[in-house]
């Protein structure tokens, strides 16, 4: 559902196995085998081409680790993208209301909880992305 232009978006990915990854200056963190949903913004200059950058990192085409999604991105697949225009923080906390989150996430540079979520069922996941994105 990639769209051409800015807002944010919503990486749905599969990890296939339980990992124990360092993730930047949050350190050790444990993933369980599942889905996650990371939200982020792509509303600087390149717009959603920062989709592409991740889809990058996570084909091993690019191993720059600039933000805490580039640590987990090697070890999954991206299932979807979800995007829409409202705000970044909006769509994590709605998301949030659903879904089990990763502490501090993602989300360094604002005051929400987490911009990392996790469920073992894709459907429920699916389905909270897009009522987060207005989709539904």
């Amino acid at each position: 559902m990639e769209d051409a232009g800015k807002g944010t978006y919503t990486l749905i990915m599969s990890l296939k196995a339980p990992r124990r990854l360092k993730v930047g200056a949050l350190g050790e963190l444990y993933f369980d085998e599942g889905y996650y949903a990371y939200t982020g913004s792509a509303l600087g200059s390149g717009g959603f081409a920062r989709v592409q950058r991740h889809r990058a990192v996570a084909d091993g085409k690019n191993r720059v680790r600039q933000w805490h999604i580039d640590y987990l991105l090697p070890y999954v697949e991206i299932v979807e993208v979800v995007t829409s225009p409202r705000p970044e923080c909006a769509v994590a906390a709605e998301i949030d209301r659903h879904l089990a989150r990763v502490p501090r996430f993602g989300c360094s540079d604002c005051r929400c909880p987490t911009h990392l979520h996790f469920s073992e069922n894709l459907n429920k996941m699916m389905d909270a992305v897009k009522k987060a994105h207005h989709i539904i």
